[in-house]
């Protein structure tokens, strides 16, 4: 995050985006994620890609969409299909897309400064903490996670339509918003709570509540997403393997995950805001939060864990990066021009604290996810027979979808016991353990 750049707009709300500032938030998000693109693949990623070339060509459409379980996440796998059909396995390809993916949504958070509850002022700030924040790193640093930041996407555009039409700019931006809300429901089933935070607009400004009526469309679509998802649950994985169950404790993965969010830059936002006390706080308070407590409610269903995994908190983010943000440019208002080293101290603390985790933590955390497939890759491309999987930290399908996108062997040339590793005359054998 820098200084003076991020406020060389009017404070006025009516002001205008700076390509500066476009510019600034891309090297952010560059300078955060750069060394994602040396990464590996990792493991859900092989058997997501073999899927991915069955249904993401349009030849596969309508198959996807005769699935249940996987067509609320088909932009996805036309998305993963695209990138294998122009690099390959090329894995700098895949989180380069990522990487790109992650700066449109930086770039359209900034866009959303034309609500004038927020201005540019403020969003600036807000996207560039957004950029920045390794909170949903693994929405960015995982190319299976890639349904988020696409829901994330689409869900933006529909947003900023929503205002732009609210702004009397023209019922095409409502039909825009309609048509973008419907990609990003067939992105992520999640994708449903958008319909209650594009009428976050409408709570906050009065003036506008006349056009309520008007969600009737968003909250129709959004039930038949809730309809498509209930039709699997008693055969789909992510019901029937104890990951996701509407028995789940959500009445403690919801509040504590809400406070976790906050740990450390929202704390410390919160209390400079209530200190200080700026013109507005009260309602930029209130916007974030009620973000951040609506986006939760699809992710405080899960049953393997009260913490949420951070890729699904990629949406809540943005309320947080609004406060955090909004708490940002009152300290550039307050300091810049008396006590310019505090303001940008703050900002190469912020830059620096981020960037570190996710370049040292982060990266080594993911290197090691992907260490067994390497593992298992490294071999097959040194041997020409049969290899016994003596044991080994992830599934069939994972092993034998990277064996064959990686090598072009087939998954018959993996052998799972010891009796088949002896009549098939396995020539090496994979005993992966954690170091």
């Amino acid at each position: 995050m820098t200084s003076a750049a991020f406020t060389t707009t009017s404070p006025d709300t009516r002001s205008r985006p700076s390509p500066l500032i476009f510019c600034i938030l891309a090297a952010l998000v560059l300078l955060a994620y750069l060394p994602t693109l040396t990464q590996p693949l990792l493991e859900d990623d092989y058997p997501n890609i073999v899927q991915a070339r069955v249904w993401g060509p349009v030849s596969g459409w309508p198959e996807m969409f005769r699935t249940p379980v996987f067509r609320l996440r088909a932009t996805q796998y036309v998305l993963i299909n695209g990138v294998y059909q122009l690099f390959g396995m090329h894995a700098p390809a895949y989180y380069a897309v990522m990487i790109l993916l992650h700066t449109l949504n930086v770039w359209l958070i900034y866009a959303l400064g034309i609500w004038p509850m927020l201005g540019f002022d403020l969003s600036a700030w807000a996207a560039a903490f957004f950029a920045v924040y390794e909170g949903h790193q693994e929405a960015i640093m995982w190319f299976s996670g890639s349904a988020e930041p696409l829901m994330l996407l689409f869900g933006l555009l529909s947003l900023l339509a929503w205002i732009a039409f609210l702004q009397r700019r023209g019922w095409p931006w409502y039909g825009a918003s309609l048509i973008f809300f419907c990609l990003a429901l067939l992105s992520k089933e999640s994708a449903i709570i958008l319909a209650p935070l594009i009428g976050i607009p409408l709570v906050f400004d009065r003036a506008r509540w006349r056009y309520a009526a008007l969600l009737a469309p968003f909250a129709a679509l959004a039930s038949l997403a809730v309809l498509s998802i209930l039709q699997t649950r008693f055969y789909s994985f992510r019901f029937r393997d104890g990951s996701f169950s509407f028995h789940a404790p959500f009445w403690l993965i919801w509040p504590d995950n809400f406070a976790r969010l906050f740990w450390v830059w929202g704390l410390l936002a919160l209390i400079a805001i209530f200190i200080w006390r700026p013109r507005g706080y009260q309602r930029i308070v209130a916007i974030g939060m009620s973000w951040i407590g609506l986006s939760l409610i699809p992710y405080s269903f899960l049953t393997y864990s009260i913490h949420i995994p951070s890729r699904q908190l990629c949406l809540a983010s943005l309320g947080l990066a609004w406060i955090v943000g909004f708490a940002a440019l009152e300290l550039y208002r307050r300091y810049w021009s008396s006590r310019r080293a505090l303001v940008v101290a703050m900002c190469i603390l912020i830059l620096g604290e981020n960037v570190t985790y996710l370049w040292t933590k982060k990266r080594s955390q993911f290197l090691q996810r992907a260490a067994p497939t390497e593992q298992l890759i490294a071999l097959a491309r040194t041997t020409s027979g049969p290899i016994y999987i003596k044991c080994f930290p992830r599934t069939q399908l994972i092993a034998e979808s990277a064996l064959q996108l990686m090598t072009g062997r087939p998954p018959s040339d993996l052998v799972w016991s010891e009796s088949q590793a002896a009549s098939r005359h396995a020539t090496a054998t994979l005993c992966y353990k954690d170091r």
